[in-house]
């Protein structure tokens, strides 16, 4: 077992963990506790291996049906208005030219460029379409472009996409615009461009420097090309860069993904993603084009993780939660020091609660009780639209549990520690029942995970502690009512 110091923690906070055997759960504790440091344990990492959501929105999405009335939407967008509920803004491009192997994302794999031609004028038929709807005086706080591919369309049409937008929407001053690419498919003026429109975000994967483990799941980028992507990048100004890795791939080994996080910390970006791949060829079938019997074994998974980790943590990199860092002074680090984390279907952001309105096959929207996920295939999408409808596929008209799940979910994943005179306060539980009341049926459990060293529970809070930060999401899937009723191989495994 070891501990690496990825945050500051006072002295009082360090007692607070050392000591926690001897205190009385009846016991208040500090509510300005502080962060404290990771603690890698493998004994309760395998122990909790287990199948659980990644929680960027609860319900999960796998609870959106296809039996839902488009009412809810529309009236979820009304509220919205009224209440003037800030936006963010999610467009997704699902081109690729070539699949990656370790790809869990819906795209579409062609090297005919005129396949974004309609595409581009459907979505830009939907976001009139969504428009039409909102408020045009609502701020947008945050924006982002996914995919696939964003930078699968040329200059002229990624600029008449932003024009659209922007015709329609209203940006805050401080609004958040992020981009992802393929630094496979891009040059300088493609970056400076990107930049002088707008986007002060970026996001690229690396996955692995190794050139046998980028052959094997059909990703080759040479270093040369990642290191002149960066520096374009920040020949442009951009706020923030962020890079995706991933573990588990094939032919890595503890000896090669060190090179790759050594050279990841040389590339110096300010937000580091490192994802658990998880091989499930009988939902996402490329992946039976990888070696399976090159895949690490999950014992040298661990020592993978716990090395990235490690590495990380000394090189300046704050862990944020589940598989992201940022530096110290990164806005991300700064909000969850603050307390003022938040987490949506784009992940963690600093944002505070917004309507995320989603444009594009297969992106999804989530209003404050409703969420919807837009068709998936080119000609469902296209189709609806053709009638006039809402491209709509599935969605979830959330309850007033689901809603009060959610915040306990979301306030562990996020600050990792929850008050229940907060939560209370919040949803008036005085009147009828306390906090311990509402949960009493996930009480059992809660007491397993503080025997096991995952949480501390006070009279008034629980927290978290630092073997605990490595499996918040085991942790909040206590509150999911959902997850007693599911078969937990739809999920990937935490670690």
């Amino acid at each position: 077992m070891g501990i690496y110091s990825l945050a500051d923690y006072d002295a009082d906070a360090r007692s607070q963990i050392n000591n926690s055997s001897h205190q009385s759960k009846r016991e208040r504790a500090p509510m300005s506790f502080s962060l404290p440091t990771v603690q890698f344990d493998p004994t309760l990492l395998r122990k909790y291996d287990q199948p659980v959501p990644r929680y960027t929105s609860y319900p999960p999405a796998t609870e959106l049906k296809t039996e839902f009335d488009q009412v809810d939407f529309r009236a979820g967008i009304a509220v919205g208005n009224y209440k003037k509920t800030p936006l963010s803004l999610y467009c997704h491009i699902p081109f690729c030219e070539t699949p990656c192997y370790f790809c869990g994302c819906n795209t579409v794999i062609t090297q005919r460029k005129e396949f974004a031609i309609p595409y581009l004028d459907y979505t830009v038929r939907h976001i009139r379409q969504m428009a039409e709807l909102i408020d045009n005086q609502r701020p947008v706080d945050q924006m982002h472009w996914g995919g696939g591919t964003p930078n699968y369309l040329s200059l002229d049409q990624v600029e008449r996409l932003w024009m659209t937008i922007n015709e329609h929407f209203r940006f805050a001053p401080d609004a958040e615009v992020s981009i992802e690419v393929n630094p496979r498919y891009l040059d300088r003026n493609y970056v400076l461009f990107l930049k002088d429109l707008g986007f002060n975000r970026i996001s690229f994967g690396i996955q692995d420097f190794n050139p046998q483990v980028q052959e094997a799941v059909n990703r080759i980028q040479p270093e040369a090309l990642l290191f002149n992507v960066m520096e374009w990048i920040r020949e442009a100004g951009f706020e923030s860069v962020n890079v995706d890795l991933i573990y588990g791939l094939p032919f890595q080994t503890l000896s090669t993904y060190r090179e790759t996080i050594n050279k990841t910390i040389q590339l110096d970006p300010d937000r580091i993603a490192v994802f658990n791949f998880a091989y499930v060829p009988w939902l996402k079938p490329v992946q039976r084009l990888i070696p399976q019997e090159a895949l690490p074994k999950p014992s040298e998974k661990l020592d993978i993780l716990q090395m990235a980790i490690e590495q990380l943590g000394q090189n300046g990199y704050q862990f944020i939660g589940m598989d992201h860092f940022a530096k110290p002074n990164d806005e991300l680090a700064i909000a969850q020091r603050q307390g003022q984390l938040h987490r949506n279907f784009q992940g963690y952001t600093t944002k505070p609660e917004s309507d995320l309105i989603g444009f594009g096959m297969t992106s999804i929207s989530m209003l404050h009780d409703v969420y919807v996920q837009n068709h998936k295939r080119l000609k469902d999408f296209y189709q609806a639209l053709d009638r006039g409808i809402l491209p709509i596929e599935r969605g979830v008209r959330l309850n007033q549990d689901d809603v009060i799940r959610r915040t306990a979910i979301m306030e562990l994943m996020c600050q990792y520690q929850l008050s229940k005179d907060d939560f209370e306060e919040k949803y008036h539980l005085s009147f009828d029942q306390d906090f311990d009341e509402y949960f009493a049926a996930e009480r059992y459990e809660l007491k397993q995970l503080e025997a096991d060293g995952l949480i501390r529970l006070f009279h008034n809070c629980i927290q978290v502690t630092p073997a605990g930060r490595l499996l918040i999401r085991n942790i909040a899937a206590v509150f999911d009512t959902y997850l007693r009723q599911k078969i937990m191989s739809n999920f990937s495994k935490a670690i």
